[in-house]
């Protein structure tokens, strides 16, 4: 098992090399897979995908049954301090330390910042095998996300960077590795919404590969 991990100090390097990460337009077409747009006025109806609890070896597990926790919802909240990016997951009462614009002991989260920088560097992502999850900018914020398909061999070469103009929200589906929505501001928040039981599987760029992954904010 898994030992708890302190989000707000994550244990990373002062100085890692940096993988740069490809950046798409988000549509339909370029979101097959990982899930897809969301209209405005469908956001806070919009299905979100429950797992059926998993079971190996034995007698199944009966229909209907394992799979009605149901879904959370509430504010993502995201913003800058300096040079450190912040997010706070009302749904599930979560804050997080997401990552740096520059190598964490080069980082002043003190500084004063009149617009946001031009990219961020992350330390983690993960995804939720119970069910999707829902994002969508209730400040109209662009934003950008970084997510990779299913499968445990995971690796940051995987991974592709959506780029959405901040007319629709972002649906993906259970099992897509992702970490936050980032958006292109200083600060926003986005209206989540994705399954109770909240189960995470993580990668740690900085332990497992020895980078740190980096997500463009206006390249393509």
């Amino acid at each position: 098992m898994s030992q708890p991990v302190n989000y707000l100090k994550p244990d990373v390097p002062g100085s890692l090399p940096w993988h740069k990460v490809k950046t798409v337009i988000a549509t339909n077409e370029s979101l097959k897979g990982y899930g897809c747009l969301v209209p405005k006025d469908d956001y806070e109806k919009f299905p979100v995908e429950i797992v059926q609890w998993p079971k190996t070896g034995g007698r199944p597990i009966d229909a209907d049954t394992g799979n009605q926790a149901g879904t959370k919802q509430g504010i993502f909240d995201f913003w800058w301090e300096g040079d450190v990016l912040f997010g706070r997951n009302n749904a599930v009462k979560d804050e997080y330390l997401l990552g740096w614009s520059v190598n964490p002991d080069e980082a002043d989260q003190y500084k004063d910042l009149q617009t946001a920088p031009d990219k961020v560097l992350l330390w983690h992502a993960n995804y939720h095998p119970d069910g999707g999850q829902l994002f969508f900018p209730i400040t109209g914020a662009p934003f950008v996300t970084p997510l990779a398909l299913p499968g445990d061999d995971i690796s940051p070469d995987k991974f592709t960077n959506f780029y959405f103009d901040g007319s629709h929200g972002l649906y993906i589906h259970p099992g897509i590795w992702h970490e936050g929505i980032f958006p292109i501001a200083t600060k926003a928040s986005f209206f989540d919404k994705q399954g109770a039981v909240h189960g995470r599987v993580s990668v740690n760029f900085a332990q497992e590969f020895g980078v740190l992954l980096e997500v463009p904010f206006n390249a393509f």
